[in-house]
């Protein structure tokens, strides 16, 4: 290699030296430290994890062609952006038509539903929310059964938080229902923090029907959800 090459190579290597040097501020040398890379949390944070019920090759209740996981969604939707308008941070587990076990990788069951049900217990866990709202649709064999139903765990959070979305609901319906312990549902039982679930109407009654699939209802639907969450939030911080 002759001299002018040699220079060159070094140069090259000055420059390559000093591009990946570590840089000292206002002349102190850098500490090891500060050249560590810092990584933010990557999921989201939100006071209300609404959980839209159902999905996929589930489409829970159903009344011919109407099926209980499109009302689900679809009120979910109304309201999460009812929530943000309001200023409420919230997260929809699922924004279309597809199951969530489909998304769990990691419980070994071989049972679908069981699958299902532990990501949606799962995501409480991995994200950080205060409550869940587990969005529903009755059903009955007796016509005669309608309005809103909302079930809670045994404890007094999430009691507060259904008192105060059944009274909402009521208003809307104009029933007087009373909200009750869910003591068999799997959701209720293993999130840890306050849940509940929210039976919007029965499909099996023609006059909820007809509420439940009219896009007008489903936004009132979705604003007096909003309203007792609001109200939850309001007086127990």
């Amino acid at each position: 290699m002759n001299t002018k090459a040699l220079l060159c190579a070094a140069a090259a290597a000055a420059l390559l030296a000093a591009a990946f040097a570590p840089r000292a501020a206002s002349g102190s040398p850098a500490s090891p430290a500060s050249d560590t890379p810092r990584y933010e949390r990557a999921l989201p944070t939100a006071e209300v994890l609404i959980d839209a019920g159902h999905g996929g090759i589930d489409g829970g209740a159903h009344y011919g062609s109407v099926l209980e996981k499109d009302i689900n969604l679809k009120v979910a939707k109304r309201l999460y952006l009812v929530l943000r308008s309001q200023g409420i941070p919230a997260v929809l587990n699922r924004t279309g038509d597809y199951a969530l076990s489909d998304e769990n990788r990691w419980h070994p069951s071989r049972s679908r539903h069981q699958r299902d049900l532990s990501q949606r217990r799962g995501l409480t866990d991995e994200i950080a929310v205060q409550l869940l709202v587990s969005l529903h649709v009755n059903w009955s064999r007796r016509p005669s059964a309608s309005g809103p139903l909302v079930l809670h765990q045994e404890e007094g959070r999430s009691a507060l938080l259904a008192a105060f979305l059944q009274d909402a609901l009521n208003r809307e319906y104009g029933s007087r229902r009373l909200p009750r312990v869910g003591k068999p549902y799997y959701l209720l039982n293993l999130v840890k923090r306050p849940a509940v679930i929210v039976e919007l109407g029965f499909l099996s009654s023609p006059a909820d029907r007809a509420k439940l699939t009219d896009p007008r209802w489903q936004q009132r639907l979705a604003e007096a959800v909003a309203a007792g969450i609001r109200q939850y939030l309001w007086t127990a911080g």
